[in-house]
């Protein structure tokens, strides 16, 4: 092979680098529909003389519980140099609010248009960052180490593209990068882990006007289990002793009349915690609080309701090691360029969840992203070039020459 140019002397062009991310930014791709996304990053791929055969899908969609458009999209590249094989990753979809979104630059930040939108910065920066390294490589016959390039799907409703992943398809890779996150500088080693609930309360149904004290209120029962959670301190943030976590109410749906004793409530909920053992602690004790409300919540016959719960795990948590090769790799590239690398744990979810429990650490870097999930989203120029640099670094296996 006699590359156009030496990895190590490679540059990112900033230009091409930017019109790329606001492409991306303006395709829309909720969670489950990211079949448009997932054609316009093959497309240019195919353009940049990717052979077809390289470029495979994986049915993680077919797993999901909102089915979905394409499942996530997976590039794998041989090897030109000696070394073990890289993988480099982002998610494509992004929330519903960011659907139509227009993206428009001003000054150092990329913004949308519509002040009724997001961006879309969440993860279409890192979807960029690693398109971008990948173009790269091939538009400039790069040497490089044996890579796989993921763009994942529907992260943003649990994680579940990433969970369902076929990592057979991988190709055993031994440094893992995920981008999605704010400041470039940024290595996050650790996440913590989240808990679903599902709680449906049974009460008895009666006229709320002539026989009121006939029946058993679910809304009553759920407010009485509520107030006991929040007054022992298991809402919200929960502290207890050394151990930390928290829990959140977010959906509580039931009732059709007022004039009927409210008969049925289903809620959802989740508990969150670093320590597994200490989050099933606050699940035990939700189911406690609704159990014990159910039990003494009575009619005047003296009939009480019930209530079913039940919880399953969104994804667990995970901390590095300061001396796992992928965290020391991602502090190279970061000093290469003059950075100074911060080591962060994260109180949210991430694909690196996931793919840590798959067997595959993986760092999470940031690109740009700036107020996710809002219509105040942006995108900072300068962190999202820097990303890109970083990520073109992490895929020639060039950030310690």
């Amino acid at each position: 092979m006699s590359p156009r140019t030496t990895a190590a002397s490679a540059k990112v062009n900033s230009k091409q680098a930017l019109q790329l991310v606001t492409a991306l930014m303006a395709i829309p791709g909720k969670s489950g529909e990211e079949g448009n996304i997932a054609a316009e990053i093959v497309g240019r791929l195919r353009k940049a003389g990717l052979p077809e055969k390289q470029i495979t899908f994986d049915a993680a969609y077919k797993k999901s519980p909102i089915g979905g458009e394409t499942g996530n999209l997976i590039v794998k590249l041989p090897g030109t140099i000696r070394g073990p094989r890289r993988l480099l990753m982002a998610h494509m979809d992004t929330v519903p609010l960011c659907v139509g979104a227009e993206p428009v630059r001003k000054g150092n930040l990329i913004h949308s248009k519509s002040n009724q939108t997001a961006l879309g910065a969440d993860d279409r920066g890192g979807c960029s960052v690693i398109l971008n390294a990948l173009l790269t490589i091939l538009e400039q016959d790069l040497p490089h180490p044996p890579l796989t390039f993921c763009w994942m799907v529907q992260e943003e409703i649990g994680l579940v593209g990433v969970r369902n992943l076929a990592t057979g398809k991988l190709g055993k890779p031994k440094l893992c990068f995920n981008w999605d996150g704010k400041l470039a500088d940024m290595i996050c080693i650790g996440a913590t882990g989240d808990s679903g609930m599902l709680i449906h309360i049974s009460g008895i149904a009666s006229h709320a006007g002539a026989h009121p004290e006939l029946g058993v209120s679910a809304a009553v029962i759920a407010g009485k289990a509520i107030e006991d959670l929040v007054e022992n301190g298991w809402h919200g943030l929960v502290l207890k002793g050394k151990e930390s976590g928290s829990s959140n109410i977010g959906v509580l749906s039931g009732g059709a009349a007022t004039n009927v004793v409210m008969p049925e409530l289903t809620i959802k909920a989740e508990a969150r915690s670093h320590n597994p053992r200490f989050r099933q602690k606050i699940l035990n004790e939700f189911k406690k609080a609704f159990q014990k409300s159910a039990k003494t919540t009575k009619n005047s016959l003296g009939k009480r309701g019930s209530i079913s719960f039940e919880s399953h795990l969104k994804y667990d948590s995970f901390r590095l090691s300061e001396e796992e090769p992928a965290v020391q790799t991602a502090k190279q590239a970061i000093q290469k360029l003059g950075g100074q690398p911060k080591l962060t744990i994260g109180n949210g979810g991430l694909d690196a969840n996931w793919m840590a429990a798959h067997g595959f650490p993986t760092v999470t870097l940031g690109c740009g992203q700036q107020d996710i999930h809002t219509t105040n989203e942006t995108l900072m120029i300068d962190e999202y070039l820097k990303a890109c640099e970083i990520g073109l670094l992490a895929a020639t296996a060039t950030e310690t020459e």
